[in-house]
């Protein structure tokens, strides 16, 4: 079983980034779908806390639940909006990886960088070109 997890979405290209440079780490993830299986509200209040931010930090606003809600409003508590996250779970801004150092929202994919416990083990170059990472593990600051 790894000790790394991400709340993966396939259809989203910095979720498929992230995954990648976790693999490039020599890690295999455990991949949880979250459209399909998403968290309890146990483990979604907990990766809220573990992450250091508020419910409405973690919400995806550009898609059509977010509108249809209202919930650009400020009149919602961090339980109505984890509510709403439970209720629709394309409102959870992904990917979110846990790792024994940390769990974070990767946005950008390099964010998961920080949290690995292994170093890359080769390069790696986003699905958009950009090289990240080079052929000595290393990562490249743009």
């Amino acid at each position: 079983m790894s000790n790394v997890t991400i709340y993966h979405n396939p259809g989203c290209g910095t979720s498929r980034n992230t995954l990648e440079l976790i693999r490039n780490s020599g890690t295999e993830p455990t991949v949880i779908l979250y459209l399909e299986t998403p968290p309890t509200r146990a483990e979604l209040v907990k990766m809220i806390a573990d992450m250091g931010i508020s419910a409405r930090a973690l919400l995806r606003k550009n898609v059509e639940p977010y509108e249809q809600l209202g919930l650009a409003e400020d009149s919602f508590s961090d339980e109505q909006l984890i509510d709403s996250m439970l209720q629709h779970p394309i409102l959870i801004n992904r990917p979110i990886v846990v790792t024994p150092l940390g769990t974070r929202l990767c946005r950008p994919s390099e964010v998961v960088l920080d949290i690995l416990p292994d170093a890359q083990r080769g390069s790696f170059t986003k699905e958009d070109g950009e090289q990240v990472i080079d052929a000595q593990g290393k990562q490249i600051k743009n």
